[in-house]
């Protein structure tokens, strides 16, 4: 999977395995240099390889670290590559000997359930679910609410050929699933996933160097934070689940961006975030600005989280239904932003980003959360000198990418692999 993703990122971008100056790997399940094992299918170049593991938000924090070296000037090209192979099931830790890393936010969660009233399921959901609780108890709303965003993802992931889950779920389908936790039904959850992404970075003047004027899409701005003390009192189950270290996380986002605190989100058309449970899609939406705290559960009702709203969020079907492989979703939040700001996205493509006086159109938004904790917040847009026409990715791989999933071939692989390369290794690769 590692090596298909990669293969067409390279492909993508018209570059290979030799231009890359340091690369970055995530996964949260696996053997230790894993990393390593994916990209030496393509190339023993002996450049630093450095594996990521940040829980949920594994795929954005490789990129924020690959995305820093370009930034500080000590790399012009660099690789951010995630993927998972999931057991099935709920989430769980791999070692049975020692205490498990959330075992605070575990007892902030007990902490929560005390004050607010008992809940059942897995640990995950659950805590996700008392999220929304909070904030149904705080504000309005209720499980319906939760069907109408799982419902409006499962619809948006139709057009999504990546997509692990294509059924389109009536609100009352979602209702009617599977009883999870107090709130939360199946088809508001996030499947265990298989599944790879991967980003390139690369500084302006490689971008010139190689005439990618035409696809290039920039990091305006990128933060990633961390729990604070709040998570941990358990005087409110949306912080147990990263509600403050969202807000903050996005706040530094827009500060960097050059916004006054509270602006800049009109300037966003469409939105990836990190909708693991349909209760965290509720509570990021205030979250991140999109709205105020009390008006979230309108904001579902307006279906300002839909096309013909204020925002398209998740047009790639999210979390819920194109899948979560843990180590890739970051970057797969990437991936289609990236595409939607080239206006590649066929089918998924969000209405009126370019419809502005600003040549560089609205931006894009990605929010990627791992509780245990880390947050990764991303604006995107079109650089000043992006330029439509001629020969792009889409001829190099032969297809659109964005919206048609093809299988990548060994001649692919010929294409953008390094001088310095393994026959040995190559036959271990399963293309």
């Amino acid at each position: 999977m590692g090596l298909e993703a990669a293969t067409k990122a390279l492909l993508d971008a018209g570059i290979t395995y030799d231009d890359i100056e340091h690369a970055f790997v995530g996964y949260v399940y696996g053997d230790s240099t894993v990393g390593q094992a994916a990209l030496y299918n393509l190339g023993l170049t002996s450049i630093p390889i450095t594996n990521v593991n940040n829980n949920c938000s594994t795929g954005s924090t490789a990129l924020v670290h690959a995305a820093n070296l370009v930034r500080g000037g000590l790399a012009a090209c660099t690789l951010a590559l995630g993927f998972e192979r999931m057991a099935p099931g709920s989430l769980s830790s791999v070692w049975k000997d020692r205490d498990h890393p959330m075992l605070a936010l575990d007892l902030a969660n007990a902490r929560a359930e005390e004050r607010m009233g008992e809940n059942h399921g897995p640990g995950a959901p659950r805590k996700f679910c008392n999220g929304a609780q909070e904030y149904f108890q705080r504000y309005g709303g209720d499980a319906t609410h939760l069907a109408k965003i799982a419902s409006k993802n499962h619809k948006h992931s139709v057009k999504n050929p990546y997509s692990q889950f294509r059924d389109g779920w009536s609100e009352e389908q979602v209702l009617g699933s599977r009883k999870i936790t107090n709130n939360l039904t199946m088809f508001m959850c996030s499947p265990t996933s298989d599944g790879a992404a991967c980003c390139i970075v690369a500084s302006e003047d490689f971008v010139h160097r190689h005439g990618l004027e035409n696809q290039a899409i920039e990091i305006v701005a990128q933060a990633l934070t961390t729990d604070g003390p709040e998570t941990f009192s358990g005087q409110n189950a949306m912080d147990v689940v990263g509600y403050s270290m969202s807000k903050r996380c996005a706040d530094t986002a827009f500060a960097q961006a050059g916004f006054a605190p509270g602006e800049g989100r009109d300037e966003v058309g469409v939105v990836e975030l990190h909708d693991c449970f349909a209760a965290n899609e509720l509570i990021t939406y205030p979250a991140l600005g999109l709205c105020a705290p009390e008006d979230a559960y309108k904001f579902v009702e307006r279906g300002d989280n839909t096309y013909g709203g204020k925002y398209v969020v998740n047009p790639s079907g999210g979390l819920e239904a194109k899948g979560h492989p843990l180590g890739a979703s970051g970057l797969g939040m990437h991936f289609y932003i990236t595409m939607q700001l080239r206006n590649w996205a066929g089918p998924m493509q969000a209405p009126g980003l370019f419809d502005v006086t600003d040549k560089r159109g609205k931006y894009g938004l990605v929010h990627n959360i791992g509780l245990g904790g880390a947050v990764v917040v991303s604006l995107l847009r079109r650089p000043e000198f992006y330029r439509e026409g001629g020969r792009d990715g889409r001829a190099r791989l032969g297809y659109n990418h964005a919206h048609e999933c093809q299988p990548v071939t060994r001649r692919d692989v010929d294409k953008v692999k390094a001088k310095a390369s393994s026959e040995y290794v190559l036959e271990l690769a399963k293309l």
